[in-house]
């Protein structure tokens, strides 16, 4: 494997009911697939609405009105541009489609962290992951913010992460991290950029409520990170009892 381990209206988020009276399972599935995006393609927050909620999952997205653009948190798009690189294609996933070749997804945002919580405890049994065209492209070439990565030789060490910060029904904290992209191998011929919807398994955190995601990277400025901050999501599939 090569990385490491929503709106409101029409969204898909199916809930599946088990037999048992006494502990009834409750599986909440989120894939966007049925909300329509126009002919913009995309749900950037614009409403103002502070975040929107689907299933079991309240996502949250600021917007500067005043400047007019989405500003951290969660959007959904279906934009499935691979080849054009810089921030004009903002809101496309490399992989060219949603995970398992469907059509929308969402996309996380941040120059801090932002939080996904869980109306009841959750426990994730699965979350896809892959990265956006813009940051691709940005890591694989450089551009006028950001460094190329591994530089023009190919050997400096470099890593981009997606960080998990989840907060279980124990209150416990446990910290899970993503390798975006890993340039740090001896043998170059290891460094990647992920390019493919990664699935990962959850379960072992428990019955989360609140998942809060960030990012690292070793390419700093005076003013944070200057790869950009952005990563799809798909595919949020779990388990809850009521």
């Amino acid at each position: 494997m090569r990385a490491k381990i929503i709106f409101m209206a029409s969204a898909v988020s199916v809930l599946f009911f088990s037999a048992c009276e006494k502990d009834k399972l409750v599986e909440d599935r989120i894939t966007f697939e049925e909300f329509n995006l126009g002919e913009s393609g995309v749900y950037d927050g614009s409403d103002l609405s502070g975040g929107f909620t689907i299933g079991n999952a309240i996502f949250s997205n600021t917007y500067n009105a005043q400047w007019d653009y989405w500003e951290s948190g969660f959007v959904i798009s279906n934009h499935n541009d691979t080849q054009t690189e810089g921030p004009s294609n903002l809101y496309s996933c490399i992989a060219g489609s949603g995970a398992n070749l469907s059509s929308n997804f969402a996309l996380f945002s941040s120059w801090s962290s932002d939080t996904l919580e869980f109306i009841i405890p959750e426990k994730v049994t699965n979350i896809s992951i892959c990265n956006s065209t813009y940051a691709y492209y940005s890591m694989l070439y450089g551009d006028d913010f950001a460094k190329q990565f591994g530089g023009n030789s190919g050997d400096e060490s470099d890593i981009f992460k997606l960080k998990i910060s989840c907060l279980n029904d124990n209150n416990e904290i446990w910290e899970i991290e993503i390798n975006l992209a890993d340039y740090t191998y001896v043998d170059n011929s290891g460094d990647y950029i992920l390019d493919s919807w990664l699935d990962l398994d959850l379960s072992e955190v428990g019955y989360i409520k609140y998942m809060s995601f960030s990012f690292e990277s070793t390419d700093m400025g005076d003013y944070g990170i200057n790869t950009p901050t952005y990563v799809c999501i798909d595919n949020i599939f779990g388990e809850l009892k009521e």
